[in-house]
């Protein structure tokens, strides 16, 4: 008999989640405390991120505190406060992301330096750093987990003038795949989700108007946005016993946006 329960349960597991103070990295947060981890998250608005964990403590044990990973002393800072509060880590989930938008002819190269920065060298570089701690966690048949939050922006070849933000979205697919297989055999997996449009501070510019949702709805072949429950149920799959032999996957939870068809070649039907 299977339990359902047992299968997503995350309890008695510890995780870090980046950029967990609000938006997608709060629902998160607020997955894994559902189901029984201690979860730390980390924000650069170091504020708003430990009122958010003293809202989700109501839930389950919960510490925040000020990270960013848009840099290297930004990156070493944020390992040395996660060592300090833990010895393993059990489950990271690599949240923490900017965007930048501007037409093509007036792209400044800080559109890029920032981006990439924190979406592809920031989250490598702090899962280089708290690797130590995963591997100390991961067992044969219950391996610690990385989850990077990707974007249906890193499979679709549309930027809507956010050229830098798709980039860097595929590339933090494609280290996904990388890092799977390098980890794979010492008990680690490495998986990526890649939402496609929900209400967030990031995407409130199109969503948050009548007129700028319809359009974006007209996109997503499923006709609404995300919710919390369509991330967080693909999020405990991957951090439960459910997920343990999943590595290197890229999860699309975006409503068939990635699948969206375009006319047909040849003319077809109409």
């Amino acid at each position: 008999m299977f339990s359902p329960e047992e299968l997503f349960s995350v309890k008695g597991r510890t995780a870090l989640v980046t950029g967990g103070g609000a938006g997608l990295g709060r629902i998160c947060a607020e997955a894994l405390l559902s189901a029984g981890a201690r979860v730390l998250i980390a924000s650069r608005k170091a504020e708003a991120c430990e009122a958010t964990a003293k809202e989700l403590s109501a839930i389950g044990p919960c510490e925040g505190f000020g990270g960013a990973v848009g840099s290297e002393a930004g990156v070493r800072a944020l390992g040395e406060e996660v060592r300090a509060r833990t010895d393993t880590l059990d489950i990271l989930v690599n949240n923490a992301g900017v965007s930048w938008g501007a037409p093509f002819e007036e792209f400044p190269w800080k559109g890029w330096d920032r981006v990439l920065s924190v979406n592809v060298t920031g989250l490598f570089d702090l899962t280089r750093n708290l690797m130590p701690l995963l591997l100390a966690a991961g067992q044969p048949k219950r391996p610690a987990t990385v989850i990077n939050i990707g974007s249906v922006m890193g499979t679709v070849t549309q930027a809507e003038n956010a050229y830098s933000y798709a980039a860097s979205k595929s590339a933090v697919h494609h280290l996904t795949r990388i890092l799977a297989y390098e980890f794979a055999g010492r008990h680690v997996t490495v998986n990526a989700i890649a939402p496609g449009p929900f209400p967030t501070n990031m995407t409130d510019f199109a969503l948050g108007n009548p007129d700028g949702l319809a359009k974006t709805l007209r996109g997503v072949p499923m006709g609404r946005t995300g919710e919390a429950e369509d991330l967080a149920g693909t999020l405990l799959y991957l951090s439960g016993r459910a997920g343990a032999y999943t590595t290197g996957a890229i999860i699309p939870v975006d409503g068939g946006c990635s699948v969206f068809a375009p006319r047909p070649i040849l003319g077809g039907h109409e």
